[in-house]
């Protein structure tokens, strides 16, 4: 969690383009013809994606298909041998992720990682309290209402009200997913990257992480990658398979569902499984 938030500060105040302004329906984080290379293995070729505010969407693929590779370098952890990435019109393909989180580009990890010895109340209020220099006490009586208003907010959003005062550690998995989530969210992000957010959850427990990554695409952009697809099915409005580094189709879920070149690289493999 601590390596997590310190990457994910609050959001500048003042948007780095003017496109969100001038068109508050158009794609405001893209990615143009990535390619990622490691020696001679390329793990991405001419990769291109956009994500649009309030819309969830969905990268799947086999493994090794290049999926977190894609969300590295959209999230500044890798730097592209060639494309680019643009957030609101801006070039920020050599951006630094903590400069990206300034900005509004959140990411939660595929492995859970919140504060364990600190409250479920506290890890939020620690999220709320980050920025760009560090942790930083909000000061003054207004402030810390305002904060306290926001954790409780937070807290009912997530469902864990009940649980606020509860040690993170002693969470179950899935209630620690959901918290995770929260306090990513709780900078107040304009896009953000969930890497199988899922994984490893019973399945009582994938019902309220689905609902609340509804919830928060309501006021901001989601990408997804979920091998879970039902869960892909549910939520995603636009749905970009991958494979072998590059973009296989994009469309629907059930449009990609039926494109018999997903059915034989992905989908009838994990139906298969």
């Amino acid at each position: 969690m601590t390596t997590l938030l310190l990457y994910h500060a609050q959001r500048a105040a003042a948007p780095i383009g003017s496109a969100v302004r001038k068109r508050a329906a158009a794609s405001l984080l893209t990615a143009r013809d990535l390619t990622v290379r490691f020696g001679d293995f390329e793990a991405l070729r001419s990769v291109s994606i956009d994500l649009d505010t309030r819309l969830i969407h969905a990268v799947i693929g086999p493994n090794g298909a290049g999926k977190t590779t894609l969300f590295n370098v959209i999230s500044g952890f890798t730097k592209p041998t060639a494309g680019q990435v643009r957030l609101d019109g801006a070039d920020v393909t050599a951006v630094s992720p903590n400069r990206l989180a300034r900005l509004g580009l959140a990411r939660s990890f595929q492995i859970c990682s919140i504060f364990p010895n600190l409250s479920v109340a506290d890890n939020i209020r620690t999220a709320l309290a980050l920025d760009v220099r560090g942790l930083q006490l909000l000061r003054g009586r207004s402030r810390r209402d305002e904060t306290e208003a926001r954790v409780r907010h937070l807290l009912d959003q997530g469902g864990l009200t009940d649980e606020s005062e509860r040690r993170a550690a002693d969470l179950p998995y899935g209630r620690r997913r959901l918290l995770e989530i929260v306090t990513t969210i709780a900078i107040a992000p304009k896009f953000l990257l969930l890497d199988e957010p899922t994984a490893g959850l019973a399945r009582e427990d994938i019902v309220p992480v689905a609902a609340l990554i509804k919830t928060v695409a309501a006021s901001c952009g989601v990408l997804l990658v979920e091998h879970n697809l039902q869960v892909v099915k549910s939520l995603a409005a636009k749905v970009t398979v991958l494979a072998e580094g590059s973009v296989l189709c994009e469309g629907s879920y059930d449009e990609v569902a039926r494109d018999p070149r997903v059915i034989n690289v992905y989908i009838g493999a994990e139906r298969r499984a």
